[in-house]
């Protein structure tokens, strides 16, 4: 085994060292919880459209596909929490929203070729500055990995919280979503 020199290791000491300025302010932020209605989406095929249409012509996709988004979700009044790749991690304040402005991007997403997935919990969340955490997040994202090609699936709490409104639901089976102790069902919303 190979030790490092003091100086070297007195630096690698320094550097991992957390400084005391995060201290106060890790110290002052109490994480606050937040109710939210969470959405993730992905575009369908991502990997086998890039490579038939070359890393331009992808990046072009992609640009469209993100200014979509972003144009209805300024207009839903939701907020961007994460994009990575070709997708989105999205909140809204209410359920009807969400799937409103699903609606609305696949449709529009459509028209210019590209088809997306989604996936829709509700929970409450615990708020790190604007990044929202925990177990819902997870909840969603695994929601959405279940959602089949142009299929927008929500959590059996999203359905009851939008009892009594114009949109319908189809019930699928039982999901044993990755990582989650208990199976839960899903609904698929059915487009007007």
């Amino acid at each position: 085994m190979r030790l490092l020199p003091p100086t070297d290791a007195s630096r690698l000491a320094t550097v991992l060292r957390p400084s005391p300025l995060a201290e106060v302010v890790e110290s002052e932020v109490t994480p606050e919880r937040a109710l939210l209605v969470l959405v993730f989406t992905d575009i369908v095929g991502s990997t086998e459209t890039a490579e038939r249409l070359g890393d331009l012509a992808w990046c072009e996709t992609l640009r469209r596909h993100h200014a979509v988004v972003r144009a209805h979700l300024e207009r839903f009044r939701g907020a961007e929490i994460d994009t990575a790749g070709d997708g989105f991690f999205v909140v809204f304040d209410r359920p009807s929203r969400a799937l409103e402005f699903l609606i609305e991007v696949k449709a529009a997403l459509a028209e210019a070729g590209i088809q997306i997935r989604a996936g829709v919990h509700a929970g409450e969340c615990l708020m790190l500055g604007q990044r929202a955490q925990g177990v819902a997040v997870h909840v969603a994202s695994r929601v959405a990995d279940v959602a089949g090609a142009g299929e927008v699936l929500v959590s059996a709490t999203v359905k009851d919280l939008l009892a009594g409104s114009a949109l319908q639901f189809e019930a699928r089976d039982l999901h044993h979503l990755k990582g989650l102790a208990e199976p839960r069902r899903l609904f698929a919303l059915m487009e007007p």
